[in-house]
């Protein structure tokens, strides 16, 4: 046995039997099970230590005590344990959250920081595919921007499969950053990400500029009209009522009761309300307006609760072919 061809395993081995059992057992306790189990493998093939290797062991501890003097903590444990124990499961669930999302899923984050041109640039010549996965790793405003910038002729094919992609494994990634590395030094993700899907589409599609999203959509319906259609149905908001005629409005407003209307038009734009007002009796548009007056704050996420059911509503008269979303005639009520 001698000094230089002694792992750092085979020290840590002579290290402890020096110290004897009882020593040995509590550092122990402060060890992973694989790392006891490799110690323990090296100290059972150990059957004498000379007095020099016990010596130069001991004087490499003291050296490595010095050299690295103070507290050693697994961070990362240490930091989910704290958030663990905060009081409040929501907040403390939504905390943990946003820690794992910046530790243990950071790949393509360069590319956040980079003007959406410059992105464009980098992607235009990559296949579609790869430019999906992408962009489905980036805020929606940003992925919106991105694809604003390129070609015309691959923006529906990017928008349709960002809309397939669920999950993407780490080795996909991997590959899509080696191929980028030159242009943006890119860090390899953690555990397999969900991105991408009907909700992505939506939001990137919500954020583009110049009517792109209707030209992205027709193009898209060449080859998806199912999904381009739902699309369509998930991009329908409440303020999208606006652009009904008078006869569809009517009839939508015929399956909400007042109180409902009254809560969803809490934090609706004038021109919405308006819209609504004309399209029923001046009596009952009185009657709403003074509830308005009268209603006090409410949560916001009740009114969009509200205002989610009357889309619902519409939707399903769509379904029974009763009306068709979209459509405008300004067929107000006189």
């Amino acid at each position: 046995m001698g000094i230089e061809t002694l792992t750092g395993i085979n020290k840590v081995a002579v290290l402890l039997i020096c110290l004897g059992e009882e020593s040995a057992a509590k550092i122990f306790e402060e060890l992973s099970d694989d790392e006891v189990r490799q110690i323990t493998r090296a100290m059972a093939s150990i059957d004498h230590i000379p007095i020099d290797i016990k010596e130069k062991v001991f004087q490499n501890y003291r050296e490595s005590k010095d050299q690295f003097a103070g507290l050693f903590v697994k961070g990362d444990d240490f930091a989910k344990n704290t958030i663990s124990a905060i009081p409040g499961d929501q907040r403390s669930q939504f905390l943990m959250e946003q820690f794992l999302s910046g530790t243990e899923t950071k790949s393509l984050e360069t590319i956040s920081l980079m003007a959406p041109a410059m992105v464009a640039g980098l992607l235009e010549q990559e296949h579609p595919q790869t430019v999906a996965l992408v962009l489905s790793t980036q805020h929606i405003e940003h992925a919106a921007e991105i694809l604003s910038h390129l070609p015309e002729d691959i923006m529906s094919d990017v928008v349709y499969r960002i809309s397939k992609i669920e999950k993407v494994s780490p080795i996909v990634l991997n590959r899509i950053e080696d191929a980028l590395h030159r242009e943006i030094g890119l860090v390899s993700g953690g555990a397999q990400k969900k991105i991408g899907g009907l909700d992505t589409v939506v939001g990137i599609l919500n954020n583009m500029k110049n009517n792109l999203d209707g030209d992205i959509l027709e193009a898209m319906e060449q080859n998806d009209p199912e999904m381009a259609e739902e699309i369509r149905k998930k991009m329908f908001t409440f303020e999208n009522l606006v652009a009904l005629d008078g006869r569809s409005l009517q009839m939508i407003l015929r399956e909400v009761n007042n109180d409902s209307l009254t809560m969803a038009l809490k934090a609706a734009s004038e021109q919405m309300k308006e819209k609504i007002f004309s399209n029923m009796s001046s009596r009952a548009a009185d009657m709403i307006r003074d509830d308005l007056d009268a209603m006090g704050p409410v949560r916001l996420s009740e009114v969009e609760i509200m205002q989610q059911s009357i889309v619902k509503i519409a939707m399903k008269l769509e379904e029974e072919g009763k009306l068709v979303l979209g459509t405008g005639g300004g067929d107000e009520l006189v």
